[in-house]
């Protein structure tokens, strides 16, 4: 089992958690430049949400990068349980906000068409900013099944 793609201290580890501040950056970013965004408590939640998994993924790819460099192995017993809990609360909360902020999406855009009257709601930027929250989401997902494994290998 230590050699699971995406463990820490790996390449591909480092990998997934570029991809999780790329995307959450990029979700961050989308929503920020439409207008209007903090009038729904979904999004603010979801620039939240992404702001926290910009904060752990960029320290925890700070260490990933500190164990290649220094050819250490991340894979302690205590460290592997603050990563799972850490990849698991983040998870939560980042599918939680993505789903809210795509309630508020389809809400808008399919079921009162707010998006294509005269309200000029930047409903594009709303998706793609959600679709960036997604994508989030499923390199959490992917890190903290991992993570999870990793941990029960080495009870």
């Amino acid at each position: 089992m230590k050699e699971l793609i995406g463990r820490p201290g790996s390449v591909t580890g480092l990998l997934l958690r570029i991809g999780q501040f790329g995307f959450a950056s990029a979700a961050i970013g989308v929503m920020l430049s439409a207008d209007r965004f903090a009038t729904f408590t979904a999004f603010c939640y979801l620039i939240a949400s992404m702001g926290l998994q910009v904060l752990w993924s960029f320290g925890l790819a700070c260490l990933d990068i500190y164990a290649l460099r220094r050819k250490r192995d991340l894979q302690n017993p205590i460290l592997v349980s603050l990563f799972v809990v850490g990849d698991w609360v983040t998870a939560t909360l980042s599918l939680a906000a993505a789903s809210a902020s795509a309630g508020i999406v389809i809400l808008y855009s399919k079921d009162t068409d707010f998006c294509t009257s005269k309200w000029d709601m930047p409903c594009q930027k709303f998706q793609i900013s959600v679709a960036f929250a997604f994508l989030t989401w499923a390199f959490i997902a992917i890190s903290s099944h991992v993570m999870f494994w990793i941990l029960l290998a080495s009870v």
